[in-house]
């Protein structure tokens, strides 16, 4: 029997991030600035001498998770090479409203060029995270890790990726290239309809893949777990089931892959959801649907 081993509870346990890259994230901001200032900030540069200081402080308007430091550095950084860049929250932490966050001193033309950019992208890393670790609160006491989907912002995946991360959450694949995961649709054209080839045509799939290579298969209905279970897959999703379904399915898997929920999850139902016994949820809403965490800078002049 293929049993596969159980992912363990991350729950109350310190917040592992991975490193951002630096190309990507050069990448996004030089993007960013071509399209908020082609041809330079007129406004700062006829308003403000070169020589002109100042200092700013990345400041929360509301609590949250905080995401984004690197961003927020390498944004003031692209508009002033010189300048100091302090982190006085790092990214995972929680602060209050009111709570100064970031430092930044520097050329005042450079911080008010940048102050836009760095702004809007911690702002949604930092929603991002903050709702993410509501989510995880919610299925504490359950071996549920909550993840990610594709439903992010074209260009920011990267970011928004780190954000769930800095929140407490977990990554599914990152893109279409990194593990095969088989839906309704793949099915249907895999099997011409005929639902009497799907373990014949998986284990067709499974054979041709390398034994590196994660194969995931989406179900909606209890009827498909044990013809795609047959195919030795490594992890079964089951698409908008009922509570009642998902500890029926996970009951059926019985180890035999990982199960992952996906559908229907919201605040309102993730805790639920969890005590099913699903070894993953995807959740959507982490980044499709986040509003903006509300972050502010002040600045003042350097004497």
């Amino acid at each position: 029997m293929n049993v596969v081993e159980p992912l363990q509870p991350f729950h109350n346990t310190a917040v592992v991030l991975p490193t951002l890259p630096w190309a990507i994230v050069e990448n996004i901001l030089k993007t960013a600035f071509v399209e908020d200032a082609p041809y330079g900030d007129i406004t700062s540069a006829t308003l403000l001498p070169v020589t002109a200081r100042a200092k700013a402080w990345l400041v929360a308007r509301e609590p949250g998770i905080f995401s984004g430091g690197d961003v927020f550095k390498a944004a003031m950084r692209m508009q002033d090479p010189d300048a100091e860049v302090i982190q006085l929250r790092e990214d995972g932490q929680s602060f209050a409203a009111g709570t100064q966050i970031m430092q930044v001193s520097g050329l005042a033309r450079g911080i008010l060029t940048a102050e836009r950019i760095a702004l809007n992208l911690t702002q949604r890393m930092s929603a991002i995270a903050t709702q993410t670790a509501e989510y995880v609160r919610l299925t504490e006491g359950t071996k549920a890790r909550v993840t990610d989907t594709r439903k992010t912002t074209p260009g920011l995946r990267a970011l928004e990726r780190y954000a769930v991360r800095c929140g407490g959450g977990h990554n599914h694949r990152f893109s279409l290239s990194d593990a095969v995961l088989a839906k309704d649709n793949h099915l249907a054209v895999l099997t011409g309809g005929d639902a009497g080839k799907l373990t014949q045509a998986l284990a067709g799939v499974r054979a041709q893949l390398p034994h590196t290579v994660h194969f995931e298969v989406e179900v909606d209905s209890i009827e498909q777990i044990e013809p795609v279970l047959a195919a030795g897959v490594d992890t079964i999703m089951l698409d908008n089931f009922t509570n009642a379904e998902l500890v029926e399915g996970v009951k059926l898997i019985s180890g035999r892959a990982l199960v992952e929920a996906s559908g229907n999850v919201n605040l309102a139902t993730i805790a639920d959801i969890a005590r099913t016994g699903v070894d993953i949820i995807s959740v959507g809403a982490l980044t499709h649907s986040v509003c903006a965490l509300d972050l502010g800078l002040d600045i003042v002049i350097e004497s």
